[in-house]
């Protein structure tokens, strides 16, 4: 026979279950288990084998399958149950939502998020890690608590890698071009009717890219794609691959979702009231900005800058300056010579807005851009923040660390995608009505205590009994690919014991993490792994950045150890790690290990994961586990200090961690009763789930973004630009008298130098002011005070002096020093600008002190 061509059939659902097309295209499926099984159910196993993809499983299943369920009075029942819900969470009453309720005024106020990565689902592989899970459970939480939200990002054609170890456990990266037609991603329509196409200049020349729409529940994220054929060959790959190539590629990655976003958001008529930068790759939407202002409305670039500022906010995730995206100059001359003068600007000046000055010499540093342009920033911890604070604080040179502008807000994890739905079902018995709904809410959470053992013991097996068969599926599969002998891979059906007690450890795999450490003393591991009364197993999974050589030796070391004689059987490493293995991890390990080098961890969730799941954590006192570690949710190693070297914390840690194992950890899961059930083990899962569940819930972070931030920034926004910006305008004319004026500001003080208080006593503070030119109305004159480190106020509280008297050129101002607690303490005075709308008190970068 000779073929002409050849065709493909998709199946085609009949009326009675029609809208299961509509929903594959809403990813609200897949935090919905019962949505989920409305796929599982038609095909089980070709639902596992699409990887949960519901786009992919309606194109492959077969009719005769869909019209057997479609005649199934039982199916359609759920069928109609799950559409009605979906139905009831898309068109909500009028002012029933969080956003609604609580915030009414910000409810039409649009927030735009930016990010380089979306982890939405395994089943659209654009996310490398925790970066990405973060940002797709934010645009989830969004949805669950409408607020007005938009995401834009990239649509990357081949993803980021697939990992293949080889039979000597190297990392290979593999990519494979997505094929859309099986993706939940539609064309972005503008309001023409077409698809968005928007086009960037790139070193000289023009790059287009199409816009692609995945619906999140009631939030649209909008992911662009430069594959398109106007482009050249060359220029098609640009946003191929998540993170890869070298600084070119990422340089221009980073323009077209900066720039490209804001033009994509324009082409489809959306203008945001808030603008939020999830780190710095994004940060180039700021340029993009107020080139909008100056070149397309005539502001001045101060009045741009100002407006700029007001309803913008960076996320910083990265506690170490030479992790965060920077270019040398010559780069940016390349991208962006033709642009600075769309600013109004010459070079120094616009290398100026993100200048820093790193070890090996100054480059444009996409943090510093982000924070010199946006009005608030956060780090993602309370640790992190003061990280943040400590490394950034040259961009406010004359501030303190303290009050250096970056706060934090703690991340969280969406309840729903991480949650076992077995888990889910028992709280729904024992949580009082309605805790669905109150998930930051700790009192929701008290019925955790009231759950019998036996029950969530026995639920707590059945997930782990999953995870392990999906461990032993994987890694059976991988045996067969890497062509090991047949004893091998029938043997990986056995693997791992369900009584024996299951670490987990999954995550990327950078350095600071420290995955081998717990191998640091091999032998005394291996006793402990082995103990025939009492053995313990662990499960790894991960990826290493294709160019992080360190971190794919990690994995290689990892999974050669796995192979020899005391490890075999006992440690295992699972290949190419993505959303689905962390689910089964959190859901069904029964300890959580985490021991990143303090204090490098900005955050961490997979820990949060596992804590909702009453996976108890052992971890460093690093990120989210600072604040969320009690003394009885799971185990602290080490005490939290800073070590002199790394070798010297590497060793301190990896005793604590082989100690906490042979002393705590080990004898508290296997001190079962004659039930077989460890009493005291479920204890500190319960009081892990009632702990993490709400302190870590994404909705108490989203909330916290709301007030903190979100609202703030949208008011601030919408006063600035009331009446055509007037409020800008007038802000950069008073900006300009007050930098004229500002080198003839004088300021001195007086009050006790070496002096000893008692707790509630009081000592006088004086200044004398002498603005120049300026209004004292102008100024602020303030009494900063708390504990001191190397010269530095690490603990701040700052409070405006009292104009007491006024003659001439000279204004007096005085206060009294009362403190409240016991110790050394250090205070200055200062004076610095101070105007109503001021994104934040340091905004102008000027402070005098006495």
């Amino acid at each position: 026979m000779k073929i002409i061509g050849r065709v493909n059939v998709s199946p085609a659902p009949g009326r009675a279950i029609g809208r299961l097309t509509e929903l594959a295209y809403n990813l609200w499926w897949s935090w919905h288990p019962s949505a989920q099984a409305l796929y599982e159910e038609v095909d089980a196993d070709l639902w596992r084998q699409v990887n949960h993809n519901a786009v992919k499983f309606l194109r492959r299943v077969s009719q005769q399958k869909l019209d057997r369920a479609a005649s199934n009075p039982a199916y359609l029942a759920r069928y109609a149950a799950v559409m009605a819900e979906f139905d009831a969470y898309m068109h909500p009453p009028a002012g029933s939502t969080w956003c609604e309720r609580t915030c009414a005024e910000a409810s039409d106020r649009l927030i735009a998020y930016f990010s380089a990565e979306f982890g939405l689902h395994e089943s659209l592989p654009i996310y490398s890690g925790g970066l990405g899970i973060l940002a797709g459970d934010h645009v989830k939480t969004a949805s669950d608590l409408g607020l007005p939200f938009v995401g834009v990002g990239f649509l990357y054609p081949q993803g980021y890698f697939q990992q293949r170890i080889d039979a000597d456990g190297r990392q290979q990266a593999i990519y494979e071009k997505l094929d859309f037609s099986d993706a939940p991603a539609t064309p972005a329509l503008g309001p023409d009717g077409k698809q968005v196409i928007i086009s960037v200049e790139l070193s000289g020349r023009i790059v287009h890219a199409m816009v692609w729409r995945v619906q999140v529940g009631r939030v649209p994220v909008y992911l662009m794609d430069t594959d398109v054929e106007l482009n050249a060959p060359a220029d098609r790959e640009l946003s191929a691959r998540l993170y890869g190539g070298n600084h070119e590629m990422r340089i221009s990655q980073e323009v077209i979702l900066g720039i490209g976003g804001v033009r994509a958001l324009r082409s489809l008529g959306l203008w945001p009231a808030v603008w939020h930068m999830n780190e710095g790759h994004a940060a180039f939407l700021q340029l993009e900005r107020l080139r909008e202002y100056v070149q397309d409305r005539s502001f001045s670039l101060r009045a741009a800058l100002w407006a700029v500022k007001a309803d913008s906010l960076f996320t910083t995730h990265t506690p170490v300056p030479a992790g965060n995206d920077a270019f040398n100059f010559d780069l940016m001359d390349r991208f962006f010579g033709g642009y600075w003068g769309r600013l109004g600007l010459d070079r120094e000046s616009f290398l100026g807005l993100g200048r820093f000055d790193y070890p090996w010499g100054p480059q444009f540093s996409m943090t510093v851009l982000a924070l010199r342009t946006a009005g608030a920033a956060n780090g993602v911890s309370r640790l992190h923040g003061e990280v943040s604070r400590r490394m950034w604080r040259g961009v406010w040179p004359e501030t303190t660390e303290a009050e250096t502008p970056i706060g934090h807000v703690t991340n969280g994890v969406h309840t729903a995608t991480w949650l076992d739905p077995g888990l889910a079902a028992l709280l729904d018995r024992h949580l009082e009505a309605g805790w669905r709904d109150r998930l930051d809410d700790p009192q929701a959470w008290t019925g955790v205590s009231r759950i019998p053992d036996e029950d969530l013991w026995a639920q707590h097996l059945a997930a782990k009994m999953r995870m392990i068969a999906l461990v032993r599926e994987r890694v059976a599969a991988h045996r067969q690919r890497i062509a090991a002998d047949a004893a091998e891979i029938n043997a990986a059906a056995h693997l791992f014991d369900p009584r024996a007690l299951t670490i987990g450890f999954a995550r990327r795999f950078a350095t600071y993490k420290r995955a081998t450490l717990i191998f640091r003393d091999q032998e005394r591991l291996k006793r402990i792994l082995n103990d025939p009364e009492r053995p313990v197993q662990i499960i790894f999974a991960g990826k290493a950045h294709p160019a992080d050589e360190p971190g794919k030796a990690f994995i290689q070391t990892i999974f050669q150890l796995s192979r020899q004689p005391g490890f075999a059987g006992r440690i295992v490493f699972v290949e190419d790690y993505d959303a689905n293995i962390g689910r089964a991890l959190v859901n069904g390990a029964d300890l959580w290990l985490n021991n990143p080098r303090r204090p490098l961890e900005a955050s961490g969730t997979s820990g949060q994961k596992a804590g909702l799941n009453g996976v108890p954590n052992c971890s460093v006192l690093d990120g989210w586990w600072c604040e969320g570690y009690d003394g009885q949710n799971g185990w602290a190693i080490g005490q939290g200090g800073d070590h002199l070297s790394e070798a010297a914390q590497d060793e301190a840690d990896a005793l604590a961690l082989l100690g906490l194992l042979e002393n705590e950890i080990v004898p508290l899961y296997y001190a079962q009763d004659g039930q077989g059930i460890p009493r005291g083990w479920l204890a500190k899962m319960k009081a892990s789930i009632a702990s993490v569940g709400p302190a870590f819930s994404f909705d108490r972070m989203l909330k916290e973004y709301v007030t903190q931030y979100y609202g703030p920034a949208g008011a601030l926004g919408a006063q600035v630009s009331a009446d055509d910006f007037a409020a800008a305008r007038d802000l950069a004319d008073w900006e300009a008298r007050v930098r004229a004026g500002w080198p003839q500001v004088r300021l001195s003080a007086t009050g006790p130098t070496q002096s000893q208080l008692g707790i509630g006593q009081t000592a006088p503070v004086q200044a004398l002011l002498h603005p120049g030119p300026l209004s004292p109305d102008d100024l602020a004159v303030e009494l900063i005070y708390g504990r001191e480190r190397d010269g530095d106020l690490i603990e701040a509280t700052a409070t405006r002096l009292r104009l007491v008297d006024a003659a001439h050129d000279e204004y007096r101002y005085e206060d009294a020093l009362m403190f409240s607690d016991s110790g050394p303490f250090a205070y200055g005075v200062r004076v610095r600008p101070a105007h109503p709308h001021l994104a934040n008190p340091f905004a102008m970068y000027l402070v005098k002190w006495a």
